[in-house]
């Protein structure tokens, strides 16, 4: 294992050990917290940023993302870095057509079926049922960005936290086991199939 992820044991492992993990993140309190996103626009460039410096894994959650950058950023990533391991976890069906279309623009550049050096390197999954909680966040092997509810009014995602290594570690983890035990959706035409679901709020700049 460590050597397929080029981890330490203690730290791939680390969510098996409440002790271990929890002294590493509570040792570092607020540093994992790189900055604080006030506005959309650097929210997105966040985003980006960390989407465009994957080179490892590239984990994804959520169901509300539109943003048409950050999600050419991901198909980009998709087209250009083949040994990168992609996770798309969704909580419900798309809310906007702008996810529905990128979740088969991603199918069409990368095969779920194929394995590269023995390895599957796109997972596209949908949790159920609808009352799962939603979690939206955006994490590689060395960065994330997690969206938080407007600081300026009551509409919208349009902040957020980027946090460095030791946070993203844990919500790749966090976001390959929900992957894990989601519902595949892993053709052009099961992503064709999901209808695109407009209840609910639907906040900017969610992952």
């Amino acid at each position: 294992m460590s050597q397929l992820y080029r981890e330490r044991p203690d730290v791939l492992f680390a969510h098996q050990d409440g002790r271990g993990s929890e002294s590493l993140l509570e040792a570092m309190g607020t540093d994992v917290v790189v900055r604080v996103l006030t506005r959309y626009t650097d929210l997105v460039e966040a985003m980006v940023q960390v989407v465009s410096e994957a080179r490892e894994f590239l984990v994804v959650t959520g169901s509300r993302s539109r943003e048409k950058a950050y999600l050419a950023s991901i198909e980009t990533a998709v087209a250009q870095q083949p040994d990168l391991i992609h996770y798309r976890v969704l909580y419900g069906p798309p809310r906007h057509l702008a996810l529905s279309e990128h979740l088969v623009r991603l199918l069409e550049l990368r095969d779920p079926a194929e394995r590269r050096n023995g390895v599957k390197s796109l997972h596209l999954g949908i949790v159920e049922p609808l009352a799962a909680m939603e979690r939206h966040f955006v994490a590689s092997e060395s960065a994330a960005v997690v969206p938080l509810p407007s600081f300026h009014g009551a509409e919208g995602f349009d902040c957020g936290v980027l946090m460095g290594r030791e946070a993203a570690l844990g919500l790749v983890q966090h976001g390959r086991e929900a992957c894990a035990s989601a519902r595949p959706v892993e053709t052009v035409e099961a992503a064709r199939a999901l209808p695109v679901w407009h209840g609910g709020t639907s906040g900017q700049g969610e992952a």
